[in-house]
């Protein structure tokens, strides 16, 4: 269990030797023994990540509040993840997404106070720029979480805005030559729903989440002329891209508004920073989603193959089977190509507003919490996995119980562990700490660093289109090809099944080899004479 940390002043020497220690332990990852009897590390030993100057990424989501503490205060802060870039990039991420990280007045900070700073809970302004720096020294880009939605109800111009409504007597109309930003929210005179009263008034405010959120008006000239130079302040930081807040919200009940909006950001983003990336939340079904890919950003979420009824948590539980999410994922692709041929996808199966995966099967030891985050980093695009899932951290329910802090140790003194959000149950934690997990050939970190070892080292997969081999597909073998133009095919053979299955490839060319492959037991992969033998719940990885 993770309980709140407790701070002992006649402790702090041990507090300092243990802080000490745990860098040099946990930054760095642990180095396989020459020998093991698990047959991937040796296997994939010569296996190099291939760099390539483009978009397609394996990217870590970070909630920064339950990160990791640098001062002590129980807040997971910007120096805190700068101590753990050597641990970010030993997992073999190549890009980070941080949730909000403007100051407001909530834990989450998704209702922004202030565009230009960092919440104090968090650092500085000059934390932050290190930790660009440090990150494009290691090859890290950095995608900023921008909520372009609403503000908070204590940002500037909510609060101008108030005061100029309270202030002006109930028989005038606004003038926004004097009051230029009663022009930045949405406010009326009739109730509507998603509206909230602006207290001591006769006027109503658009506030589709919450009261504390009022929602801006994107039509605004002068709105979109400050999200120009928001835009512009953090590109000249060196910000890499934008993660953009809810954006099937912009217009309430107007599609058109909300491709017509994120069209004009992607836009002036491109103008400012031409090979930004851009990637848009859009907490929808594919054909909506596939709409707003007519903007021409980059990426969006790949929200139907993610969650507790996704395709992924369904094809483990066997009611899609392994030949129909392979026929899902080109579905999927030619559905979001036929909107824009340059899309990127964005898989994922977790982030911080949906329950943790490891909660999903309740008899699993392991494997199948394996295999799905597999499912998942396989898929081609930008591949996307939230912090702690690489240890099976556990979280459901309320939204603070999916943010817990990250399971460093279990160590309750442990100084790199956070108190957690406010409310936050108490959460058991299913798996053991990243600290034992690194002592564990089997453990799910082992299992994470391999199979994202395996996804640089073949550009393919990220970047190529999937192609079905439905002869070789059975109840429990996912088959299918990734090509491209520019990149080496692979064929990825998935065991989803406790049982071993045989592959017969003999169909295929004779000069295929074994090239990679990804266990979740110590039985090993065997290939001969075209045949792949399959142990429970692995992956071999094919080339010619």
């Amino acid at each position: 269990m993770i309980g709140r940390k407790r701070i002992i002043i006649l402790v702090a020497l041990l507090l300092l030797i243990v802080a000490v220690t745990g860098v040099l332990s946990l930054t760095a990852g642990r180095k396989k023994p020459a020998v093991s009897d698990i047959q991937m590390f040796s296997f994939n030993d010569q296996l190099q990540p291939v760099k390539k100057d483009d978009k397609y990424k394996t990217t870590y989501e970070i909630f920064v509040y339950s990160f990791c503490d640098s001062n002590g205060d129980g807040i997971g802060d910007i120096n805190g993840i700068r101590s753990k870039l050597d641990y970010i990039q030993d997992l073999g991420f190549d890009q980070i997404w941080l949730t909000p990280v403007h100051p407001s007045p909530t834990y989450h900070k998704y209702d922004v106070c202030d565009y230009y700073d960092i919440d104090p809970v968090f650092g500085t302004l000059e934390d932050y720029e290190l930790l660009l720096e440090e990150c494009h020294e290691r090859g890290i880009s950095v995608l900023m979480d921008l909520v372009l939605n609403h503000t908070s109800v204590e940002h500037e111009w909510f609060k101008k805005a108030s005061d100029y409504l309270h202030e002006l007597p109930s028989d005038w109309e606004p003038d926004t030559s004097y009051c230029a930003y009663f022009d930045y929210y949405n406010f009326t005179k009739e109730q509507q729903n998603g509206f909230a009263p602006l207290e001591g008034t006769d006027w109503y405010y658009e506030a589709q989440f919450w009261s504390g959120m009022p929602d801006l008006n994107l039509n605004s000239s002068m709105v979109r002329n400050e999200i120009k130079k928001i835009v512009s302040f953090w590109f000249d930081k060196g910000v890499d891209g934008f993660r953009l807040d809810a954006v099937t919200s912009y217009h309430t009940g107007d599609p058109e508004g909300n491709v017509e909006f994120t069209s004009y950001f992607c836009g002036l983003c491109r103008s400012i920073k031409p090979d930004c990336y851009i990637v848009g939340e859009a907490w929808t079904d594919r054909s909506k989603i596939a709409a707003l890919y007519s903007s021409g950003i980059d990426s969006l979420f790949n929200f139907p193959f993610s969650g507790n009824d996704g395709i992924i948590r369904n094809t483990i539980g066997e009611s899609i089977s392994p030949a129909d999410f392979v026929h899902a994922m080109i579905v999927s692709d030619e559905t979001f190509r036929a909107n824009n041929s340059n899309y990127i996808d964005a898989p994922f199966y977790t982030n911080h507003d949906i329950a943790r995966s490891a909660g999903y099967y309740a008899i699993d030891e392991g494997p199948q919490t394996k295999m799905a985050y597999a499912l998942s980093l396989l898929m081609s695009g930008n591949s996307f996995m939230y912090y702690g899932e690489e240890i099976g951290m556990k979280g459901s329910g309320k939204d603070e119980n999916k943010r817990a802090p990250m399971y460093w140790s279990d160590d309750p003194a442990d100084p790199d562990i956070c108190d957690g959000p406010p409310d936050m149950d108490d959460v058991m934690m299913k798996f053991p700490s990243l600290s034992e997990q690194m002592e564990d050939d089997l453990s799910l970190y082992n299992w994470f660093r391999q199979v994202i070892k395996v996804r640089n080292a073949f550009p393919v997969i990220a970047r190529g289109r999937v192609v079905e081999c439905p002869e070789l597909c059975t109840d429990h073998l996912a088959v299918f090809y990734k090509e491209c133009e520019s990149e080496q095919k692979v064929l990825l053979i998935i065991n989803l099944g406790p049982d071993e299955e045989v592959c017969d490839l003999s169909s295929l060319s004779k000069d295929i080899k074994l090239s990679a492959v990804l266990n979740t037991s110590k039985e090993f992969i065997e290939f001969s004479d075209n045949t792949v033998k399959m142990p429970s719940y692995s992956i071999a990885v094919i080339t010619e």
